[in-house]
């Protein structure tokens, strides 16, 4: 964590015109996008979440694509060059089960009751206390999340290109301002959707001449062997409590810390992703749509995976003083050294789409949480819908800018990836065991979401800076200490949540129906459209299947 997050000086591209021709054709069709969905944008339920007017497969792409951001494709790859093939945690006990649940339990909550975001639940199951603070975390992070893409992307475009810092910030963050302030969520969205088969576009070659240029899966599994040892390769080898392996966590922190609390605190509870799903034009396309997200995901890892590995296979010593680069180098390095002109334009285009995805899909459940749960809430209420519109641009506005400013927050991680897992330790996980406990526990009293989450909150960061940090417990690495914390701040949010709950009332029975398991709300016995009832529609076959598939991908990489 001492080293700043900066690429090696000698990774810059040999990019020529045919390469800018294709970035500026990105960028002209990004800007036509935003300007074609601001047709559409007549209210503030456009502007903030489509019009709720969207098709499943738009939004199950957008879904996938909003956690697509450059970050997870550098840090991905920089995970895998230095923890090697444990990074499929992240994918297929870190992200699935996670997004089936999204999908078949928590959705019917979150779209019946029309809420407009995810804090606007803890209003309504809770208090406003809860709801308040659950805004302004999430507001906070959203913010924080946003500087690490346009920090990443400044870092990266300066590297890779020469521009200077400040032109990349700016250009990249002017860019999304203009297309999100002009359509809102739709542009964001039909932008995400571009930017995911623009992001497939720049890593398939990578992998594919990568593989070629390590001697194949064989040659690169032995290579990594040889100099990293048999658990560098696999996905289990050496996770038994007690036992030393690269990633410094055993099963039962990677299954809990990882596999449950980070990962369902990250996906049911980060709005970002959320709001996808809520702008789906009905009950049954909202559950689809992190279903149809969770199967491009099965196969998205090997796509940052391999070059992580790729890169430590060529490199030896990658990531280390010696070797002259940082693990966030790994997908830089092999793009300087194996692609083409014409290809090279379209790798660059598609780690400025990513970087753009990211910061979009902040930015934008940013503007949604900061106007309707903060502003239109508590500070200026009753106002006409066209007033909220004008300060949604505003806020907008005024989250780039923020953005920036937060950006360098991240300099001081040479894996930026540690850097998102710790910020989701501190701000999702809090909120999701306050979701968890007063969804399924109706006894859950109205005060103690306020005091789960702030217990929640306040338990991981003080295991993160004080116990880890200090040196109390000794805990090998980063993300090691990353799962520790959630598991504490999930524990603590709990406890105090049962404790205060059973010294003060709970909320009335008949005012819980549509928020607690159990209980039902007249939007969630939807019946399904004319059409849509094919077995490839049904939520719970897409959410199954793509549980076993990502079961069946562990297999080959297990032992």
């Amino acid at each position: 964590m001492q080293t700043p997050t900066y690429l090696a000086a000698e990774l810059r591209l040999p990019t020529n015109w045919l390469d800018y021709t294709i970035l500026g054709i990105y960028f002209v069709v990004v800007l036509g996008i935003g300007f074609a969905a601001r047709r559409s944008v007549r209210t503030s339920l456009d502007f903030f979440l489509s019009g709720r007017s969207l098709p499943a497969w738009i939004t199950g792409l957008a879904f996938i694509s909003a956690n697509l951001a450059a970050t997870e494709i550098l840090g991905m790859a920089a995970n895998s060059a230095q923890y090697g093939v444990y990074t499929v945690h992240w994918y297929w006990i870190g992200a699935i089960p996670a997004m089936v649940f999204l999908g078949l339990v928590m959705m019917p909550f979150y779209y019946s009751s029309k809420v407009r975001s995810v804090p606007e639940m803890l209003l309504l199951r809770f208090d406003k206390s809860a709801h308040l603070l659950s805004s302004a975390l999430f507001a906070f992070a959203a913010i924080l999340i946003s500087g690490v893409n346009l920090y990443a992307l400044a870092i990266v475009v300066e590297a890779l290109l020469g521009w200077p810092q400040w032109v990349a910030i700016v250009v990249a963050g002017a860019f999304v301002l203009a297309y999100i302030t002009l359509g809102g969520l739709s542009s964001a969205i039909y932008n995400e959707v571009l930017q995911f088969f623009v992001i497939l576009a720049a890593l398939i070659p990578i992998v594919v001449l990568g593989l070629k240029k390590a001697g194949g899966w064989g040659g690169l599994t032995d290579t990594l062997t040889k100099a990293q040892g048999a658990d560098f390769t696999t996905a289990w080898g050496g996770t038994g409590i007690g036992s030393d392996n690269p990633l410094g966590a055993n099963w039962l922190t990677i299954v809990l810390g990882l596999g449950f609390v980070l990962s369902f605190g990250y996906w049911t509870t980060n709005f970002a992703e959320v709001q996808r799903a809520l702008s789906a034009k009905n009950l049954s396309a909202a559950q689809r749509t992190p279903l149809i997200a969770a199967y491009p995901k099965i196969f998205i890892v090997f796509l940052v995976m391999i070059p992580g590995l790729t890169a430590a296979a060529l490199v030896p010593g990658f990531g280390t003083e010696e070797s002259g680069y940082q693990y966030n180098d790994a997908i830089p390095y092999l793009m300087e050294q194996l692609l083409p002109n014409g290809v090279l334009g379209i790798a660059v285009t598609g780690l400025l789409a990513a970087f753009m995805a990211g910061m979009a899909a902040n930015v934008s459940s940013f503007n949604t949480v900061f106007t309707n749960d903060i502003w239109a809430r508590y500070v200026v209420k009753g106002r006409e819908d066209s007033y909220y519109i004008g300060f949604g641009r505003l806020i907008t506005v005024i989250g780039v800018c923020a953005s920036v400013g937060t950006a360098f927050l991240a300099s001081t991680f040479s894996n930026i990836m540690s850097y998102l897992q710790t910020l989701f330790s501190f701000f999702n996980v809090p909120m999701f065991v306050v979701f968890i406990v007063g969804m399924f526990w109706k006894r859950a009293s109205v005060v103690s979401g306020f005091w789960g989450l702030l217990a929640g909150t306040v338990a991981a960061m003080v295991n993160y800076f004080w116990i880890y940090k200090q040196g109390i417990v000794d805990i090998p690495t980063d993300q090691g200490a990353n799962f520790v914390s959630a598991i504490v701040g999930f524990v603590a949010g709990g406890v105090v949540m049962v404790v205060v709950s059973l010294f003060t009332r709970p909320k009335p029975i008949e005012e819980l129906q549509g928020l607690v398991y159990g209980t039902r709300s007249p939007g969630m016995s939807e019946a399904p459209a004319e059409g849509d009832d094919a077995w490839y529609r049904k939520p719970a076959l897409l959410g199954w299947g793509a549980i076993i598939l990502a079961a069946a991908c562990y297999i080959p990489f297990s032992f």
